[in-house]
C-alpha cells in the first residue's frame, strides 16, 4: 500500500509490482490514517533521527545512509512499541515467517520498465525514443512496429520485446551518428521465406465427401446454371463400405 505519489504511480512501478506478483493498493487522497503504520514510522525518522543530523554541517548521502541504518538497528528495532506490546525485533522474531526472497538487482531493473511501441523507418531500421534514435538489428527490418521496453529515467538499456509473448528479443543501441557518417552500408541479404508454397492437391477429402454427400440427396442445385456453360464433372463415388466388399480374389 502507496500513498498517491506521482513515483508511486508511475508506469514503471505499476508494471515492476505485477510483473513480480505484488498486489498494489493506493490510499485514498488526503487520507494518511490509512497508511498508519508508515506515517508513524516518519515520524518517527523526523523526529529522532533528521533531529541528531541537525549539527552535521557536510552531511553527505553515504553518511545518512549509514547513520539511518545504525538507527534502524540499534534503536528503532530495540525500542518498545505500545501498540504490538513488544519491541518490533522481538516480534518479527517470535511471528510466523511469511517473508518471500526478493530478486537480484538485475531482475528488479528489468522488471520496473514499461513497454511502448514504434514505428521502425524503413530507410535506415531506426526509430526516435525519449527523443534519441535508436538503431533496429539488420534481422528485424521486416517489423513495421516493434515493441521496446525500458524504464524513462535509464536509456543505456533499452530491449527489443516479442509483442505476443513478452520474450526479449535483442538490445537495442543508441545510433552513432559520427561512426554512421562516413561508414559503408552492407549489403542485406534476401529474407528467407518461412512458409513454402503449398503443393496444389485439389479439393480437400472433406469438402470431396460432402459433395458426395450432398449429391446422394438428390436435391437440385441453389441456383440456375448457365445453358451454355460446359457440365460440372460428377462427384466422386463413395467408397463401398468394407462390411459390404467381395472379400472373393
Amino acid at each position: 500500500m502507496t500513498d498517491n505519489g506521482a513515483a508511486m504511480l508511475a508506469d514503471e512501478t505499476s508494471s515492476g509490482l505485477a510483473g513480480l506478483g505484488i498486489v498494489h493498493q493506493t490510499t485514498l487522497p488526503y487520507s494518511p490514517y490509512q497508511n498508519a503504520k508508515q506515517e508513524s514510522f516518519w515520524g518517527r525518522v523526523e523526529g529522532r533521527l533528521m533531529a541528531m543530523l541537525e549539527g552535521e554541517r557536510a552531511l553527505t548521502l553515504e553518511l545518512l545512509n549509514q547513520a539511518t541504518q545504525a538507527w534502524v538497528e540499534q534503536e528503532y528495532h530495540r525500542t518498545h512499541h505500545s501498540e504490538i506490546g513488544t519491541t518490533p525485533l522481538e516480534r518479527y522474531l517470535s511471528s510466523p515467517n511469511v517473508a518471500r526472497e526478493c530478486p537480484g538487482t538485475a531482475a528488479l531493473a528489468q522488471a520496473f520498465r514499461i513497454e511502448v511501441t514504434r514505428r521502425q523507418r524503413r530507410s535506415d531500421g531506426t526509430l526516435s525514443l525519449a527523443g534519441q534514435r535508436f538503431e533496429i538489428p539488420a534481422q528485424y527490418r521486416q517489423l513495421a512496429n516493434v515493441q521496446l521496453r525500458y524504464a524513462r529515467w535509464d536509456l543505456s538499456r533499452v530491449d527489443l520485446v516479442d509483442a505476443r509473448t513478452g520474450a526479449v528479443l535483442c538490445a537495442v543501441h543508441p545510433l552513432d551518428k559520427s561512426a554512421n557518417a562516413d561508414g559503408q552500408r552492407r549489403a542485406l541479404s534476401r529474407l528467407a521465406s518461412d512458409t513454402a508454397a503449398p503443393t496444389p492437391g485439389g479439393i480437400a477429402p472433406l469438402l470431396r465427401q460432402l459433395l458426395a454427400d450432398y449429391a446422394a440427396t438428390g436435391l437440385p442445385p441453389a441456383y440456375l446454371s448457365d445453358p451454355s456453360a460446359p457440365p460440372l464433372p460428377s462427384p466422386p463415388t463413395p467408397p463401398t463400405p468394407l462390411c459390404e466388399q467381395d472379400n472373393n480374389p
